[in-house]
């Protein structure tokens, strides 16, 4: 008798116990602004890359290039966003970045803007097929797109130094002009991010 007790009392905590453990948890959710700043893992995040990509944005359409370019021509120079690699130690989304970057170089009303490779594949896919089946007042006429005079391509890198519950994450984004006529770089620019992470009772 005694030990059909126990075991009923033993089931009844258990099940008191899970109940607890599985219902003591709660979320909460809270919407916040898109440009608010917020630091949860340290990692890079949408700040570092809007920031980074206003910072540098800024900085190459400050440079001679630009105006060298508008007086020898007489119009707005076009610039296309090639490859940037990530070459850091983490997973960085780095689609996000070049839209970033992408909407900074439009918005500034500074330069002519052309779609990517990849985009232009699917324009051209598309051009043919009016070719086909649109009527000759609407078709788009093929061999007429607009070349870049300049690509802008760079990497995104990355050095962690860690300690028991300190960590030191350093990026640096490396970005290039490169002038498509000539293969000649116009324009290097540098952004440098450094975040110290604390954590206590935990080793990295």
């Amino acid at each position: 008798m005694f030990k059909k007790v126990s075991l009923v009392i033993f089931t009844m905590f258990i099940s008191l116990y899970l109940f607890t453990a599985c219902g003591g948890s709660s979320r909460k959710v809270t919407r916040v602004a898109t440009d608010e700043a917020i630091d949860i893992s340290g990692r890079w995040n949408d700040t570092d890359s809007r920031m980074t990509a206003e910072t540098m944005i800024k900085d190459v359409l400050s440079r001679p290039w630009l105006s060298d370019f508008q007086m020898k021509h007489g119009k707005k120079p076009t610039v296309i966003v090639g490859t940037i690699r990530n070459k850091s130690s983490e997973h960085i989304p780095v689609d996000v970045f070049v839209k970033d970057i992408e909407r900074e170089l439009i918005n500034s009303g500074e330069v002519e803007f052309v779609a990517s490779s990849r985009e232009r594949e699917e324009v051209r896919d598309e051009r043919i097929d009016q070719q086909k089946h649109a009527s000759v007042e609407t078709a788009k006429e093929l061999g007429q797109e607009k070349g870049a005079d300049y690509m802008l391509k760079g990497t995104i890198n990355s050095i962690v130094d860690s300690f028991e519950g300190q960590r030191v994450i350093y990026y640096q984004v490396d970005l290039e002009l490169i002038d498509l006529e000539k293969n000649t770089k116009v324009w290097i620019g540098s952004k440098k991010i450094k975040k110290f992470i604390e954590q206590d009772s935990y080793k990295w």
